[in-house]
């Protein structure tokens, strides 16, 4: 990797939508390329069908936000959500079948099962001639890591030489992606889990890390997860979460359900943890068959 010229001035950074304008507005356009970014969430937010969402939007070309390209998957987390994938591909297909003619976008999409760190970072390595040389009809520009924290949720103990080895495997990864995405312009994505938080100081081990002094999802104080060190292997962190609020009687709610006679609904937001491009902001979403979509309110 070489270090940057800072006498020239930037050049503009190509994005990929995430195919939603609510959303592509939060994120300046989209997730960009020559970039790590991190979405971190408990189980159930939607981090992982935002991911699946991508796939699709990357091969939309440029003129429409997407990256006329094909993907990469990599999934730690079992099994693969083939269902869903098709679901979401059936509904894109349906919206731009003027554009991808009859092929199944699901065509573009390659996928890896991966299940431990020392693993991935094999695949990585492998990746660059399949990168300089796509199997696929056009190039790959997005790579998915879906999740990091669970392939190091139990392979280390805490013990300084593990800990150790885990930072030194943080570092590498994030080495080789940051390498891979500057390299040939890719857009990668990662996904974080998160922790209980137990301690009175804000921020991540006392110190506050981006624009969240604290991290709340259904009702629990949480902490992303892997920590301050992997904290700093990523270019922009957003984070998802979901919390019930209690409304009136009335029909037509999405995400709503009875708890007796009080009504629910399940309220879901995209922050902006940090960013080198975006200022603190955050947009509510919804998942529906279709995908997912910001919330104007």
């Amino acid at each position: 990797m070489k270090p940057k010229n800072l006498t020239q001035p930037p050049h503009t950074t190509q994005k990929c939508t995430v195919g939603c304008p609510i959303l592509d507005r939060l994120l300046d356009g989209g997730v960009p390329c020559n970039s790590v970014t991190e979405f971190v969430s408990e189980s159930g937010c939607g981090k992982t069908q935002l991911c699946l969402q991508l796939l699709l939007s990357a091969q939309l070309p440029v003129s429409l936000g997407g990256l006329a390209a094909s993907s990469i998957y990599i999934h730690s987390e079992f099994p693969f959500p083939f269902r869903r994938l098709q679901q979401l591909s059936q509904s894109f297909l349906s919206s731009h079948s003027h554009l991808l003619s009859s092929r199944d976008p699901c065509d573009r999409i390659l996928v890896h099962a991966v299940h431990f760190a020392d693993q991935l970072l094999d695949i990585l390595h492998q990746l660059d001639s399949i990168l300089a040389n796509p199997p696929t009809q056009s190039p790959i520009k997005l790579i998915v890591i879906d999740s990091i924290a669970a392939l190091f949720r139990s392979e280390f103990d805490n013990t300084p030489i593990d800990l150790k080895r885990r930072s030194t495997l943080f570092f590498k990864i994030s080495s080789k992606l940051k390498s891979q995405a500057n390299r040939f312009g890719l857009a990668v994505v990662v996904t974080n889990q998160v922790v209980d938080f137990v301690g009175s100081s804000d921020g991540l081990n006392g110190l506050r890390v981006g624009n969240l002094g604290c991290f709340y999802s259904s009702g629990r104080r949480i902490s992303p997860a892997l920590g301050l060190s992997w904290a700093n292997c990523v270019n922009s962190r957003l984070f998802l979460s979901r919390n019930l609020e209690i409304l009136r009687k009335s029909a037509g709610l999405v995400d709503a359900g009875d708890d007796d006679s009080v009504e629910t609904q399940t309220r879901r937001l995209l922050h902006v943890v940090f960013a080198p491009h975006l200022p603190e902001s955050s947009c509510e979403f919804v998942i529906t068959r279709e995908g997912v979509f910001g919330v104007e309110r």
